[in-house]
């Protein structure tokens, strides 16, 4: 039996994301991620205007007139998602928690994969796999995962990517589409990045919240690593102070940004309490252009 306000939350995600699937995505969705392949279909009678590469030479010579093949697209896809639910990302200083908006985006994109009959699975990590749902396609599969998400509790409270992405090589034996949506609170995963990179279509979606970027003056406070424990007192009045966290939160999405980029791996960024729609869309358009 599905609690009273988890199940308003699912309907909530339902309505909302299948909006914005019919409204604005779902056009996005099919035109960046194209399918496989090209897969044969049939062969048939030459008409003018064919190409002469197509021609299939065996046919015609049995049949005396030119013959050629039909391929078309091989549309169906498989997305994975790698979704980081570890501690850090219970936090959220506007309306929203990080894990929140990474289920919603989780959602979001379910949801366009089904309307084009593509199958969809989930690996939740945190310092170590906790969950997987093997692909499957329709909206009933959607609607178990996005519960699963929304209903999760993590057993530990740090992160491991590496691990993540190890067990993802070894459950996935075709190429896929891989979302890895994390906070990237995580070191010493480049090894295994760059191989997933080369045989999946891996996409890093990094989400922060403005106070991980930003600190406001609210004088003394005390900060605490949600992962590790550890904790800090700071003095937010200072304006030198402020900027210096500012810079260290400037420092960590750079090097983000240069791993990623060294490893030719493309990156949607979300800052929670923005229209992650309005960015996703962004993101696939920018993403579209360069294909």
């Amino acid at each position: 039996m599905i609690p009273k306000e988890l199940a308003k939350k699912i309907r909530y995600i339902e309505i909302y994301t299948s909006k914005a699937v019919n409204d604005v995505l779902a056009g996005e969705y099919e035109s960046v991620f194209k399918g496989r392949g090209m897969e044969f279909e049939e062969v048939r009678e030459y008409s003018p205007g064919d190409e002469i590469r197509s021609i299939d030479w065996n046919v015609t010579a049995r049949m005396g007139h030119p013959f050629v093949k039909r391929y078309v697209e091989e549309r169906e896809l498989t997305l994975m998602f790698l979704v980081d639910l570890s501690a850090s990302g219970t936090f959220g200083s506007i309306e929203k928690t990080k894990n929140e908006v990474a289920a919603e985006l989780c959602a979001l994109l379910s949801f366009s994969a089904v309307k084009n009959n593509d199958k969809v699975g989930l690996i939740v990590f945190t310092d170590r796999v906790e969950m997987f749902i093997p692909p499957k396609k329709g909206v009933s599969h959607v609607l178990r995962l996005i519960r699963d998400l929304l209903n999760f509790k993590p057993k530990q409270a740090q992160t491991d990517i590496a691990e993540a992405l190890d067990y993802l090589a070894r459950v996935t034996h075709r190429k896929c589409v891989v979302f890895l949506v994390s906070d990237f609170q995580s070191e010493g995963f480049e090894k295994q990045l760059g191989i997933i990179g080369k045989k999946h279509d891996l996409i890093a979606v990094s989400i922060t919240d403005p106070r991980e970027r930003n600190m406001p003056d609210v004088g003394m406070i005390e900060l605490e690593d949600a992962e590790t424990g550890e904790r800090i007192m700071l003095d937010t009045s200072d304006s030198k102070v402020r900027q210096e966290y500012g810079k260290l939160g400037s420092a960590r999405a750079g090097k983000l940004r240069e791993l990623l980029r060294s490893h030719s791996i493309d990156h949607a960024e979300l800052i929670t309490g923005r229209d992650y729609v309005k960015e996703l869309i962004r993101f696939f358009r920018s993403r579209e252009r360069r294909l």
